[in-house]
């Protein structure tokens, strides 16, 4: 098969707001080839700046477009994926975006080779089984600990068996309104779910800090206090590990290459390692992560929020790994991501979530979606169009 076309769509919500809430808008990447078939991705990262990667005209050897480096390509093998994905980034290695914004055209492509080859993408990654996981609601904390409290019962009437909170007002008060927050979450609740706490990076430096937290929210039985430090925090991290925090650590979704992922794992000791396929390079890079943690035997787990074509995305990059068992879940996402790839990968009767032996990423894009949200695009330079969005 030839590589036919490479389509970025810019989609985004009517209004924009200041939320920590990645579902307000996406970079959707369509790739079709000669055979008519073809493959979806989506990129967490700044859409424009992220479609520019796609379009750029050539400014010298290392700064290659995406689309210029795929356009005409053969892809039919993983083997082919993986060959695209060093020669994309060999291309575009002085464009700093470049990682971010080939993961959705990396996880298009394992989308295409899957329906070609018909099989599901981690069976293509040399898994054999697939493992349910234990999916955890990915919501924001409430304004107030009583907010905090109606959202947490609210998941627990949805069935979750493990929720997330994170951001808002965390770490912009006190001592005292964050164990209240925490407070509010666990007894909404109850006393059986898993409760993760993302701090959203609220004491940058200060590893006293975060062992004070970790000791006061300790009571409230946390999975896991993740990225309470700044994301380039590597050395604090590894300081905060040596002193035996009461709360295991996560962190790592900043990470936007290879490298970036082993230097969380080296230096700073996490107990868990959270990967965006969307933001590390796609699907490639993201597998490389979850060998080399269950090599140094930290659990992975993704970090995800956006819309079911990308929790499918990271599902299949760690789908075959048994002892990894968490699989983040946004449960409070915009329209645009409810409603883009719905359907897939929902939790079972059990509350778990398994992948599907559906060829490729096993889910469908709505087109009146695409359509619905769109923000067309024109690029023009001295008179010339370097891009246009097309129709979906």
């Amino acid at each position: 098969m030839k590589i036919l076309s490479v389509d970025p769509f810019y989609l985004r919500m009517p209004e924009i707001t200041t939320a920590a809430d990645g579902t307000q808008d996406t970079l959707v990447v369509r790739i079709r080839t000669d055979r008519g078939i073809e493959g979806w991705g989506e990129c967490d990262a700044s859409p424009l700046v992220s479609l520019a990667a796609y379009c750029c005209p050539m400014s010298h050897g290392n700064i290659i477009s995406i689309r210029d480096s795929l356009l005409g390509e053969t892809i039919e093998t993983p083997e082919d994926v993986r060959r695209l994905h060093a020669k994309a980034l060999r291309n575009g290695s002085d464009i700093e975006q470049i990682d971010h914004a080939y993961a959705g055209a990396d996880i298009a492509l394992w989308d295409l080779v899957g329906k070609h080859l018909g099989k599901p993408v981690y069976r293509l990654l040399g898994g054999k089984t697939s493992h349910p996981k234990t999916p955890y609601a990915s919501v924001l904390f409430g304004d107030t600990p009583e907010d905090t409290l109606r959202i947490a019962r609210g998941l627990r009437e949805r069935g979750f068996r493990a929720a997330k909170f994170g951001w808002g007002p965390m770490g912009k008060k006190d001592a005292e309104t964050d164990v209240a927050l925490v407070r509010a979450a666990r007894e909404g609740l109850g006393p059986e779910p898993e409760l993760m706490v993302d701090a959203g990076w609220a004491w940058g430096r200060n590893v006293e800090a975060v062992l004070d937290r970790a000791r006061r929210f300790a009571p409230y039985r946390l999975t896991w206090l993740e990225e309470p430090l700044f994301p380039d925090a590597l050395p604090e991290y590894g300081r905060l590990a040596g002193q035996k925090p009461a709360v295991a650590i996560a962190a790592g979704e900043n990470a936007a290459t290879l490298r970036q992922a082993e230097n969380y794992i080296d230096q700073a000791r996490l107990s868990f390692i959270q990967i965006d396929a969307g933001r590390i390079g796609g699907i490639t890079v993201a597998r490389k992560v979850a060998e080399r943690a269950r090599a140094a035997g930290i659990t992975y787990v993704n970090h995800t929020f956006k819309s079911r074509l990308s929790v499918a995305a990271a599902f299949h990059a760690f789908a075959d790994f048994e002892a990894f068992k968490y699989l983040e879940y946004p449960s409070s996402g915009s329209a645009l991501s409810e409603q883009l790839a719905p359907g897939a990968f929902d939790r079972d009767g059990e509350g778990r979530v398994s992948a599907t032996e559906d060829p490729g990423l096993g889910v469908t894009i709505r087109p009146d979606c695409l359509s619905k949200y769109a923000a067309p695009v024109k690029i023009d330079v001295s008179g010339q169009t370097i891009f246009s969005s097309v129709d979906a």
